[in-house]
């Protein structure tokens, strides 16, 4: 099972990946349509995990470290990890 924090680093693989291929090619369209699936399933996943907690406190710290792992630094750092 992929996570939400996977489909998210999916989803900014995918976005370079396009920026690196031709302009208007269907290899662009694909990785550009397969980015926005991915970044959909990402915030569906947020969205949920963020709901987990009956008293509405926000979702378990776990997930919080993982999101805050893929999302929370400075790209240009997590590259360098």
């Amino acid at each position: 099972m992929v996570s939400g924090p996977d489909h998210y680093e999916k989803a900014e693989q995918l976005l370079s990946d396009a920026e690196a291929t031709d302009i208007g090619s269907d290899l662009e369209r694909y990785r550009l349509a397969a980015a926005q699936v991915h970044a959909t399933l990402a915030l569906a996943a947020a969205t949920a995990l963020n709901d987990h907690d009956p008293k509405g406190e926000g979702m378990r710290a776990s997930d919080l470290r993982a999101w805050i792992t893929v999302a929370g630094e400075d790209e240009d750092e997590r590259k360098q990890q």
